[in-house]
């Protein structure tokens, strides 16, 4: 048998529960094979490439996933491209050319669920019949459940966009957290005394329209701050496409340019306008006294 590294082969997008039932999966079997810990996942999703007009549906960035991934003790990630040559392998083909050759595993485990190659042919039985053949072994994880109800991506998507982060953590086992540059606004904020780092959040999943409590970090070695972010159109000053902003408590930090970490923490209002700029000041010194008790009840947020 190939002394390659053991895989948990998928989609992953979230790391949840169920996801990373199959990344201990492979632990064990790395452990037992005395080779290295790896993750094999696709780039772009699959979904994005045969609905390339679906809205924003991704739980995290590939880099969110890896800062996960390596938290948790995975050696390497394998980010497999999903394109029009992947997209016709038989179930064959993508066992010899991808498993084999380009991954080079010993051990692949996957959820019970797990489908591959063209139409979907191939599922749990014929890639462990391939890899009998072939000479990778192959480890098939039962299903997670959380409340009698299968953990999925699809659930915590939906808790996001009803504005539900607090459900959404639960089965993420963490902090639903986002990652994007901050990018020079209007400005508005700092004139209302509520400077804001602005991020748009492309393909990462709209949460509903509101006011959450939030930590927030410069990427790299730095601490979490405590804040207060907005998601929406600002229907008071203006209505624009929608943006994330972030405003950071008791810190300034120039963050133009640089890539942020949002951990959301609970939400607190819904998006609405207002009768003036004066109203909606008023609105925000309450968010932002809401935002503090919330986040002195919790505690800080430190994992990644």
């Amino acid at each position: 048998m190939s002394k390659g590294p053991a895989i948990a082969l998928g989609n992953f997008d979230g790391l949840h529960a169920g996801h990373r039932a199959v990344v201990e999966s492979a632990r064990e079997a790395a452990t037992r094979l005395g080779v290295k810990l790896g993750v094999a996942t696709f780039e772009p999703s699959p979904r994005r490439y045969f609905q390339p007009d679906a809205p924003p549906f991704r739980l995290m960035t590939p880099l969110r996933r890896e800062i996960v991934l390596d938290a948790i003790g995975v050696d390497e990630v394998h980010l497999l491209r999903f394109d029009a040559v992947m997209a016709a392998m038989t179930d064959r083909e993508f066992c010899q050319r991808v498993i084999i050759e380009e991954v080079g595993a010993s051990s692949v485990s996957v959820g019970f669920d797990f489908r591959f190659g063209k139409g979907r042919m191939g599922d749990c039985e014929s890639l462990k019949r391939i890899g009998a053949e072939l000479g990778f072994e192959v480890k098939v994880v039962s299903e997670v459940k959380d409340g009698g109800e299968k953990v999925s991506s699809s659930r915590i998507r939906e808790a996001i966009e009803r504005g539900d982060v607090t459900e959404a953590a639960k089965g993420l086992g963490m902090p639903w957290t986002v990652d994007a540059i901050v990018e020079h606004g209007e400005k508005r904020g700092r004139t209302l005394g509520f400077p804001t780092a602005n991020m748009q959040l492309g393909e990462i999943v709209h949460p509903a329209h509101g006011i959450y409590a939030v930590w927030a970090r410069e990427e790299g070695d730095t601490p979490w701050w405590p804040g207060v972010a907005s998601f929406g159109r600002t229907p008071t000053t203006g209505l624009r496409d929608p943006l994330l902003e972030v405003v950071v408590f008791d810190h300034k930090p120039d963050l133009y340019g640089k890539r942020l970490h949002t951990a959301f923490v609970a939400f607190i209002r819904p998006e609405r306008k207002f009768d003036g700029l004066q109203e909606l000041v008023t609105a925000m010194k309450q968010d932002e006294a809401d935002a503090r008790a919330i986040l002195a009840r919790s505690e800080e947020h430190t994992s990644e």
